[in-house]
């Protein structure tokens, strides 16, 4: 396994970065979390330069890059906005990854091509208001209806549905006496008759953020099928390991932009007569971020070898998940505390990551979750 970046990897990191630095400052991630609005412009640029089709072969008019680089480019984009690289996450990993290994070829030919143009967004629907981690709980229902079927349900948490062309939808289609057999993967178009749509009030990703979905008597054909009928919970778990080095990238990304942003304050910032960075209690602070962040590089490295080479298993997503968000989120907290007053105003951004970065253990399967995986797996 090689830590180091290839030259093509560099180029491309240094391409994002001149890009981003151009149309996704701190000052433009702020403005897009104080009105609400998501970061089209950042998005529509990313698009014209082709980074929407990174992991699309080059037949779908994509770069056919690896996890390793996906990894690299949403690290860099989290960096920049975290909000940013949640919507690109969840195109490359809905519209493309998911459809790519379990699609059909009409599904391939419809989708990812103009997946890989930034023309289409996504969302995943998994979550209801009475199953969250215990998500294969699902009620939400599909029934057979002629030459397609009907929906009808509530889903919860639903990241960027308002924004979205299609939705990957998680429903019950069969009664099986396991819970994780019965359930069907769609690919929905989100503008049908009889979805409606809510945005739910949250305390951080204000420029997209989540919504709740109502179905009512919803119509879908038979092509809105993803993987084999009621065979669905296959597509999830292999879509959900995606996600999870996905949004791990992303969120690494923002914890680095947190840090850099409190090093630099903490060395100009002075209180009894000399920089705060001078303080050994701060400078521990910066010891133990320095060290979270450097296991976290290393483990996105390891996790997306393993999916490179076919190996990640179930604990291996877990822990990803688990370190990372909670990594995040104790970075961003330890952030605040050096900023102390100016950390804890509206006026300054670290207030902005201080808030996003509570989602990283509970949304995409709590810290708690996570935990019981990993025990699972040690047989005990």
């Amino acid at each position: 396994m090689n830590f180091g970046n290839t030259s093509d990897q560099e180029l491309m990191l240094q391409s994002v970065q001149t890009l981003l630095g151009d149309v996704c400052t701190m000052e433009y991630a702020a403005k897009c979390d104080l009105n609400h609005t998501p970061p089209r412009e950042a998005f529509d640029a990313m698009a014209k330069n082709g980074w929407l089709g990174l992991i699309a072969p080059e037949s779908f008019g994509g770069a056919a890059g690896s996890p390793t680089d996906l990894a690299l480019l949403l690290e860099e984009t989290g960096h920049h906005f975290e909000e940013l690289g949640l919507w690109l996450f969840r195109n490359f990993t809905y519209g493309c990854y998911a459809v790519l290994k379990h699609g059909t070829e009409e599904q391939k030919q419809r989708i990812v091509p103009r997946t890989a143009k930034g023309e289409l967004s996504f969302a995943f629907a998994l979550s209801e208001p009475d199953s969250g981690s215990d998500a294969a709980a699902l009620r939400t229902r599909a029934v057979a209806d002629g030459d397609g079927f009907i929906i009808n349900g509530r889903k919860q948490w639903t990241s960027g549905m308002d924004i979205s062309d299609y939705v990957l939808l998680a429903l019950r289609t069969n009664d099986l006496g396991k819970k994780q057999l019965g359930i069907s993967t769609f690919l929905v178009d989100t503008k049908l008759p009889g979805i409606e749509v809510r945005k739910i009030p949250t305390l951080g990703q204000h420029a997209i953020g989540t919504t709740e979905v109502t179905f009512t008597d919803v119509r879908v054909s038979n092509t809105a099928l993803l993987g084999q009928l009621d065979h669905g919970w296959a597509v999830c778990e292999d879509t959900l390991r995606y996600e999870r080095l996905c949004l791990s990238a992303v969120r690494i990304g923002a914890a680095r932009r947190a840090f850099e942003y409190a090093l630099d304050y903490a060395k100009t910032r002075h209180q009894f007569g000399k920089p705060i960075s001078s303080f050994q209690v701060t400078q521990h602070k910066f010891a133990d971020m320095k060290v979270m962040l450097d296991t976290s590089f290393t483990m996105i490295r390891r996790y997306a070898w393993l999916m490179e080479n076919g190996k990640a298993e179930r604990a291996d997503t877990a822990v990803i998940k688990y370190y990372i968000g909670e990594s995040y989120k104790t970075i961003a907290d330890m952030c605040l505390q050096i900023l102390g007053g100016y950390g804890y105003s509206m006026e300054y951004p670290m207030q902005r990551f201080f808030r996003d970065s509570r989602l990283a253990t509970i949304g995409g399967g709590t810290s708690e979750i996570q935990k019981n995986i990993i025990a699972s797996t040690l047989g005990i």
